[in-house]
């Protein structure tokens, strides 16, 4: 999940980017749908919908084996489940059953089918909340519906934004999973717990340490671009160097600007050690490839924004086949900026702001009301930034347990994540070489030590979570019984 408010407080931002695989693998599941209530919270609304989840059998022990439940975040959930490599590759270890439920309002879960976007009180069960209870409830329903599972321990996984359902799922609901693994969970990216320019440096960061000159090329283009974007031959000139399927209009530059942060801001997610196709077809180590155009910062602007064009089509067109490109698109059409959009306008209040110092982006103080005042003019509502901090408890989550927070240190996500651990039972683990939840992806022979060793320790706490369940399980049925 990459964040467009980086470049203005008035741009809506896309998604977190969740999942992880080396491709979009196939794997051999069954789809499902469940009646889920519309409204969790209130007695009016009683209508249901249909909420697809995915299942997966092959390896899983029928006599109270694990689940392990993908909490869906803001996309098609067929993308993330094949995706998410790490799931499958340990589910005969633990004999666990997979089980990938959507998130309300994304993919087919649509509560009011093709009116679901029509209008706003059509939208007013479109919270994080709501989708935990759907979670809860599915739960409960296949434990009491599918014979041996009654028993079963499940344990919340997630990345993203599906790593922060997947951590508030387990505290809101810890009668419901014994434990939750949540990856590049930027849980504490909201009001003032994280400096608002973080993101952004670390973003930088990465372009710093993987070529001389690049991040240096980076920063000295917006100007370049600014002195080119008044003059019609000029829009002409940018238009053509970067192969634009539709020429630039003057009106056009923020958009073109914010289209290039956001390609720099994947690239940061998805600096993977190998190639890689998740938002886009990439080589391994993609930053290091682009940084091969951007050495010399100090070219005259045409030659700079030639260059700047060579970086980018590393992005968008890896493999030679794209005739032009699109500003108005940055990844897969399986994610839904329109749903993200909606909740950043209401709950999902993340600040960035950049000074173009520290990091190699233009200067944004980040502006709530002015991000709340373009939230009220495209959705007619304004957010509610304390909102997160208040449901979830912010930094204040002690009184918790059983949670793995696992972060990359290449990953700009990290720096709303939790990266040293709480207590004995809230664990950070730390991925220094990786990238956007790298240890959800499926092994490879060119993954690092270090996520190889994080995802060994994951296994290890799981083991220990579904032991301590089956133990407290077994008490509990001798108890009854006498």
């Amino acid at each position: 999940m990459a964040m467009a408010a980086l470049v203005s407080a008035s741009a809506p931002p896309s998604s977190l980017r969740g999942g992880g695989g080396r491709s979009a693998q196939q794997f051999d599941y069954k789809t499902r749908y469940f009646d889920q209530k519309i409204d969790h919270f209130g007695f009016v609304e009683d209508s249901t919908f249909k909420q697809r989840y995915l299942i997966a059998n092959k390896y899983w022990n029928k006599d109270g084996g694990p689940i392990l439940f993908y909490t869906g975040n803001e996309g098609d959930i067929a993308w993330f489940c094949n995706n998410t490599g790490f799931m499958w590759d340990i589910s005969k270890e633990l004999g666990a059953m997979l089980v990938f439920a959507e998130h309300r309002y994304y993919g087919e879960s649509l509560p009011f089918g093709k009116k679901t976007f029509s209008n706003l009180n059509n939208l007013n069960y479109f919270t994080s909340e709501q989708a935990l209870a759907d979670f809860a409830v599915l739960i409960r329903n296949l434990k009491e519906t599918i014979p041996g599972a009654q028993n079963s321990p499940v344990i919340a996984i997630g990345g993203s934004y599906g790593g922060m359902l997947a951590a508030w799922f387990r505290m809101k609901y810890p009668n419901i999973v014994v434990g939750a693994l949540a990856a590049s969970a930027p849980i504490w990216l909201f009001e003032d717990l994280t400096p608002c320019e973080a993101f952004s440096n670390i973003v930088t960061k990465d372009f710093l340490k993987s070529g001389k000159g690049c991040a240096e090329s980076i920063r000295h283009s917006w100007d370049a671009i600014n002195n080119l974007s008044s003059k019609a031959e000029d829009l002409k000139f940018l238009s053509s160097i970067f192969h634009l399927c539709s020429p630039l209009q003057e009106s056009d530059i923020v958009i073109f600007k914010s289209w290039l942060v956001n390609t720099w801001v994947n690239f940061a997610m998805m600096d993977y050690p190998y190639e890689a196709n998740f938002l886009q077809p990439l080589p391994a180590w993609p930053i290091k490839v682009v940084c091969n155009f951007l050495r010399d910062p100090l070219l005259p602007a045409k030659s700079l924004l030639q260059n700047i064009y060579q970086a980018v089509n590393v992005y968008y067109n890896y493999t030679g086949t794209v005739a032009c490109l699109n500003i108005s698109e940055t990844s897969t059409s399986n994610l839904d900026d329109q749903g993200w959009y909606y909740q950043t306008c209401t709950e999902m209040v993340m600040p960035s702001c950049t000074n173009g110092v520290n990091d190699m982006f233009e200067p944004m103080t980040w502006n709530l009301q002015v991000f709340s005042d373009n939230c009220k003019k495209d959705w007619g509502l304004r957010p509610r930034p304390h909102w997160m901090t208040t449901v979830y408890g912010g930094k204040s989550i002690g009184s918790h347990s059983n949670i793995i927070f696992s972060n990359g240190g290449l990953d700009p996500w990290s720096s709303g994540g939790v990266t040293k651990s709480i207590s004995d039972t809230l664990v950070a683990i730390f991925i220094p070489e990786g990238a956007h939840h790298l240890d959800l992806r499926s092994n490879n022979k060119h993954d690092p030590p270090s996520v190889r060793k994080a995802r060994a320790l994951e296994v290890q706490y799981f083991k220990k979570w579904i032991k301590a369940a089956k133990t407290e399980s077994g008490e509990m049925y001798n108890s009854s019984n006498h």
